[in-house]
């Protein structure tokens, strides 16, 4: 059997720009373990290269003439599910398509110009190789599932596997004052982040604070939706913003998520600040300041994402005295995040997305019998 990863990985470029177009192929070709199998202005173009070659990993521009992204998306999820990165503009518009692609089964986006004019090449350069890789590792069940999405629609005590409903089911109540969720995501974790609050008793619930790797724009545009969908109150960081139970704060995007303590109980900070791990908002420093804040009332739970940006927070939480949580690798598109915290000895227990909710659901609930 041939080992496809010591292949090249295949892309297909498509993007109605040829500036976007030769950009993307000069990034993409230039790397040792990437070739470009095409590039197509529209969608019909793509089908045809598609016949010819299937490509491991697309990239995809949200606007685009005949057929717009999100529809190819959509076809091509349902047909033959491949790793997609949307490639979207900085407006409040795109932020929207690009959350909605996420939802349809694209692994991830990458930000342009308005104008579609590439600057500081090489900085973009190291986002779409990475990107790229991380795409390409995705497991095929998780791409497999945007083909039956409408029929997922699985009642908790389905979802849980035994050893997971062991744990939930063995867990006590947490006795502790102001307890405070804090939670940490990237590649995936727009959809993860939704699946999570959803399984969650909203009324049972301490605040929850999150970071989800996003730029601005789409935080916004992301706590918005969060917001109308579930019983939370979602929103925004804003500084100074006092947190309340049913409270959700999503971190905006180039700005760093904080909380303090205070008499009244926590309180939002949001600022700039210099990158750490090579991300703003970053969760490491949203993990160490729920550390410090909370103490032995935090709850870290690290969801799926590249590179190991919350390890080090995750493992202040625990030794504060904390519950600490990771999603497990079946079920997680990219487990890069969750694996740095597990191999640092900072997670208490791996469960499905799913899993954790019941779990926090279970401890603040109380045993009903």
């Amino acid at each position: 059997m041939v080992d496809v990863r010591n292949e090249k990985i295949k892309v297909l470029i498509i993007d109605d720009s040829a500036t976007v177009r030769r950009a993307l192929e000069e990034i993409i070709t230039a790397a040792a373990d990437m070739t470009v199998i095409g590039t197509a202005a529209d969608a019909y173009e793509a089908r045809d290269i598609m016949r010819r070659e299937m490509p491991d990993v697309i990239t995809l521009d949200v606007e685009m003439p005949r057929m717009d992204g999100l529809t190819f998306l959509d076809k091509v999820m349902r047909a033959v599910p491949v790793p997609v990165l949307m490639i979207s503009s900085l407006t409040q518009e795109n932020a929207l398509i690009t959350l909605r692609s996420l939802e349809l089964g694209a692994v991830d986006y990458i930000t342009k110009p308005a104008k579609g004019l590439f600057i500081n090449l090489e900085d973009l350069a190291d986002e779409i190789l990475e990107k790229i890789r991380a795409a390409n590792g995705v497991p095929r069940s998780w791409l497999e599932r945007h083909r039956y999405r409408e029929k997922m629609t699985l009642s908790p005590e389905q979802v849980l596997e035994a050893d997971e409903a062991d744990i939930v089911h063995g867990a006590g109540k947490f006795i502790t004052p102001q307890p405070l969720i804090a939670l940490g995501a990237s590649t995936g974790g727009t959809i993860a982040i939704e699946q999570f609050l959803r399984r969650l008793d909203a009324h049972r619930m301490p605040p929850i604070v999150i970071v989800q790797h996003i730029p601005q724009f789409f935080s916004r545009s992301f706590a918005e939706r969060l917001d109308a969908l579930f019983n939370f109150s979602v929103r925004e960081a804003v500084n100074g913003h006092e947190l309340r139970p049913g409270d959700v704060v999503v971190a905006e995007g180039g700005k760093h998520l904080m909380v303090e303590r205070t008499p009244a109980g926590y309180m939002v900070i949001s600022r700039d600040g210099p990158r750490v791990n090579r991300h703003k908002p970053s969760i490491d420093v949203l993990f160490k300041s729920v550390a410090a804040a909370a103490r032995n009332g935090a709850i870290g739970v690290i969801l799926t994402g590249m590179g190991n940006d919350g390890a080090k927070g995750m493992l202040e939480i625990q030794l504060a005295g904390g519950l600490t949580f990771a999603q497990r690798k079946e079920g997680c598109p990219v487990y890069s995040m969750p694996r740095a915290a597990v191999e640092m000895g900072a997670v208490r227990a791996q469960l499905s997305v799913e899993g954790i909710a019941g779990y926090l659901n279970h401890i603040f609930e109380g045993d009903p019998a």
